[in-house]
């Protein structure tokens, strides 16, 4: 900015100009960054001005910073937006799943992944944003029966959910009855279809041998679901590398392949997005996009 001095020097038309665009570069500016003490006179904040955060980063930026008050001030943009933000412990309240929902929409995450009962809650607090409502099917077994899983799904999508991640059922995959799993997701790919959602398929890959992985990312194509996901974090073991070019070198480009279980910070994150994951699944979303480098987040 220039100085007091060198604004006296301009004749009153240049000067007038410069001043001007100072005070709409600051304005611009103010889209993103958040006011002094944290409290937001003019609702120009990251948190409030959403539409002026889209815009910065749809014009290329990667990162967003913000002013002194802000909790998080710097955040990555590019991995927020691949992530389910996700809360799926029993013990969750409903307190907890609000301020998920409010996360989701400070750091623009791609979806809140909750259990079913939160649906409609998530839905009510979203509408309007960008964050879409995902919940889990047939969790965290994947053991139910198809009709289950189908009411279930038909209740979320009533309610607001936007994704379905369901479970396949891993003992009939491990029994080599490859046409139930298939049918099983089917079931739910058709419906998902028709109301404009997504579905993504959890494997549970610490559960199958390689051929098994293959075999269930097979069949979740042939059935029409729109992503392959590695695990619930129930169970055994949760996303690794090598999992997830095996799945990505099996569905190709068509399938979406989603990383869960375990994924804390940042340099896993980008290590399993490098090796072909489009989504991220986690609890520790925030801690991930700031770059922290620990977290004593647990499970999902």
């Amino acid at each position: 900015m220039p100085s007091p001095a060198t604004l006296e020097r301009l004749n009153p038309v240049d000067r007038d100009r410069i001043v001007k665009l100072i005070d709409e570069v600051i304005k611009e500016t103010n889209a993103y960054l958040c006011c002094e003490d944290g409290v937001c006179s003019d609702n120009l904040c990251v948190v409030h001005n959403k539409e002026g955060v889209r815009n910065v980063v749809q014009s290329g930026a990667d990162r967003i910073s913000a002013g002194v008050g802000l909790k998080h001030a710097e955040f990555d943009v590019a991995i927020a937006q691949m992530i389910d933000h996700t809360l799926l412990k029993p013990e969750a309240t409903l307190q907890q799943v609000e301020e998920l929902c409010a996360e989701a929409k400070q750091y623009s995450f791609a979806s809140v992944c909750v259990n079913p009962s939160y649906v409609k809650r998530c839905a009510q607090l979203l509408r309007g944003t960008t964050v879409k409502v995902c919940t889990v099917i047939g969790f965290p077994l994947g053991a139910t029966s198809t009709e289950a899983k189908v009411a279930e799904a038909q209740i979320a999508l009533r309610d607001g959910a936007r994704e379905l991640d369901m479970v396949i059922n891993v003992g009939m995959l491990k029994s080599e009855n490859d046409a139930y799993v298939e049918q099983d997701i089917r079931s739910l790919a058709s419906l998902v279809r028709r109301s404009g959602a997504l579905l993504k398929v959890i494997i549970e890959t610490g559960l199958l041998t390689d051929e098994e992985k293959v075999r269930a990312c097979v069949l979740a194509k042939r059935a029409g679901a729109d992503f392959v996901k590695t695990s619930t974090g129930f169970s055994k073991g949760g996303a690794t590398a090598g999992d997830i070019r095996l799945m990505r070198k099996v569905v190709g480009s068509t399938l979406g392949v989603k990383a869960s279980g375990g994924v804390r910070t940042q340099e896993q994150a980008k290590e399993l997005i490098e090796s072909g994951a489009d989504r991220i699944g986690a609890s520790a979303s925030v801690k991930i996009v700031l770059g922290e480098k620990e977290s004593t987040a647990q499970g999902y």
